[in-house]
């Protein structure tokens, strides 16, 4: 047996338990040939290529470790990457940690001889998971990016898997009908939603997460075109912090005046400074009430500062040394920093956020509407 499939099988056993239809294909995949290269942090913080096949021991230990790895940074994937090249941005391609991938298959309720769409290719593990369990001939995957799907076909085709992959902004339009679909791309609610919601078959299933959050968003689809499901009590952390050129300019330019201005408005803050990127709900509960904002964090020795930008011309920045009040500068005709304190109110006097387990109706022009009790909340309305 080839050392690889010792530790693919090691991998599944991690990643799924031992009755699951998943450990098969887990253990069957050979990861390390969907990512032969691949881009790590360094000490400074920069982008560090990684080369397989330099260090066959190092490549074992990163393919078939539950983590994402990064494959893609700003518009330079790893595949095409000189040695010494070192990218500025954040990743915008990964092959995502098998753990996650098993458990937006399973929240896909997947079945044989069902046809099957894998939103999201990136590396192609999700596709050559599915092709294993339900046949590639079931099986079809899209990306944005004509190099991912040319290339995970390409890989995929060496294992002896042939599904079909399509190049395309699924957000403007979505070939073909599908009885399952997963996306592991937060979509965005609304019109970009639409064409999805339009290519999942009536009484097919989709899970996805909904763009600037971290909500596992599942449904079935009826008669009159409407997705009804709920939002599990699960989270997927797809969205990353992004920074600098990967803004449009016009919030580069905001966040440089978040970063100085004095504001119109300079107040003392009821919580401390907390980096919403790494709080989950709280991150999604404002996108809910406040969509559209976007974050960044940095924390110097005991200072933490976040900062929160909106394309209306928005800020806030909010500073402290600890966890102690921080000092907090608004701008723009929203006040989001005051947003995101209602928000920790509530948390604070009813011990949780309507979010998770939420009902969900997705109608066809992709509006979400989600409900708990006397909650309601409509997310992609225009």
């Amino acid at each position: 047996m080839d050392t690889w499939q010792h530790h693919a099988e090691r991998l599944a056993s991690q990643v799924t338990d031992p009755d699951s239809r998943w450990l098969a294909p887990v253990a069957r995949v050979a990861r390390h040939e969907l990512v032969p290269r691949w881009w790590e942090r360094d000490k400074t913080g920069g982008w560090q290529l990684r080369d397989g096949a330099t260090d066959h021991e190092a490549w074992m230990r990163a393919a078939y470790a539950d983590r994402s790895l990064i494959i893609r940074v700003g518009s330079l994937h790893a595949d095409d990457a000189k040695p010494g090249d070192r990218p500025e941005g954040l990743p915008t391609s990964s092959a995502t940690l098998p753990s996650l991938v098993v458990r937006m298959l399973r929240h896909g309720r997947l079945g044989p001889g069902l046809s099957f769409l894998d939103l999201g290719t990136g590396a192609g593990g999700l596709t050559a998971y599915a092709c294993h369990r339900l046949g590639d001939q079931h099986v079809t995957s899209v990306d944005v990016d004509s190099y991912l799907t040319n290339a995970a076909g390409a890989r995929l085709a060496t294992m002896g898997l042939h599904p079909e992959f399509v190049t395309a902004d699924v957000t403007d339009h979505l070939p073909g009908a599908y009885e399952r679909i997963v996306s592991t791309v937060g979509l965005p609610a609304g019109r970009g939603l639409a064409p999805v919601v339009g290519a999942l078959m009536p009484g097919g299933r989709i899970a996805t997460t909904l763009g600037r959050t971290c909500l596992i968003i599942t449904g079935w689809k009826h008669g009159d075109g409407d997705v009804i499901g709920q939002v599990e009590r699960d989270m997927a952390g797809f969205m990353l912090t992004r920074s600098g050129d990967d803004f449009p300019p016009a919030l580069a330019e905001l966040f440089a005046l978040a970063r100085d201005a004095g504001g119109e408005e300079t107040t003392t803050g009821g919580y401390p400074v907390v980096d919403l990127d790494n709080a989950w709900e709280l991150r999604s509960m404002l996108e809910v009430t406040t969509p559209g904002v976007e974050l960044a964090y940095e924390q110097r020795d005991r200072t933490r500062t976040a900062y929160m930008v909106h394309p209306d011309g928005s800020w806030a920045r909010a500073s402290a040394d600890g966890a102690n009040p921080p000092e907090v500068h608004q701008g723009g005709p929203q006040r989001l920093w005051t947003a995101l304190e209602r928000i920790r109110d509530r948390l604070n006097a009813e011990g949780l956020l309507p979010l998770l387990g939420a009902r969900v109706r997705i109608t066809p022009d992709g509006v979400c509407h989600l409900s708990r009790g006397n909650w309601h909340a409509t997310m992609g309305a225009q």
